[in-house]
């Protein structure tokens, strides 16, 4: 399993696999393991490395075993069991996602609200029977909430507009999913006006 986005917290357990009750063979995880720094970990069964070991299969990296990144996702790891950041996410992750779903209610863009803890999506829609993707109206959406101080959209790329990944950090308050949401309303409801929907 990749959870290089997903593991250590974010969706509200400490791995999201945790969720349907699975084990991995082998699990790929980085982003929030290194805390900013560039540390990725590759964890499997005695038995799969062994095969993968006979097999002769070789990987290197520049940084392998490199003792301060491997002392930061040590460390990372000690503060996500010690300060419950797993269920503080939860936490946050259902604030964020009510605050979407009342979004939802009230603009018809918002076509669907999905996710678990605080990896959240928004989908943007151009019309409310056809459910069409509305790429281009959730580019203007995101772009208006970059100026109001929110980057609200992780994949920002021309002609995905149509889906907003929101990932706020682990460590997120309460305050700031607060303001994130509230920017969003703003942005959400100048853009609207600007374009006359």
């Amino acid at each position: 399993m990749d959870e290089a986005q997903t593991g250590i917290g974010r969706t509200g357990r400490v791995f999201a696999f945790e969720e349907d009750g699975v084990v991995p063979d082998i699990l790929a995880l980085s982003k929030t393991l290194g805390c900013g720094l560039p540390l990725a970990s590759v964890s499997t069964t005695a038995e799969i490395e062994a095969g993968c070991a006979k097999a002769g299969f070789l990987w290197l990296t520049t940084h392998l075993n490199d003792p301060l990144t491997a002392a930061v996702g040590a460390k990372v790891l000690e503060i996500v069991a010690r300060d419950h950041v797993a269920e503080k996410a939860a936490e946050r992750g259902e604030q964020l996602r009510q605050g979407l779903l009342r979004l939802q209610q009230k603009y018809w863009c918002i076509g669907d609200v999905r996710g678990q803890g605080l990896l959240q999506a928004i989908e943007i829609i151009s019309n409310v029977k056809t459910k069409g993707p509305g790429s281009e109206l959730g580019q203007a959406v995101s772009d208006r909430a970059l100026e109001l101080g929110l980057s609200c959209n992780v994949v920002n790329l021309p002609g995905m507009g149509g889906v907003f990944r929101l990932a706020p950090p682990v460590t997120v308050s309460a305050e700031e999913i607060d303001t994130g949401l509230d920017i969003l309303d703003r942005a959400f409801d100048s853009v609207l006006q600007a374009k006359g929907l």
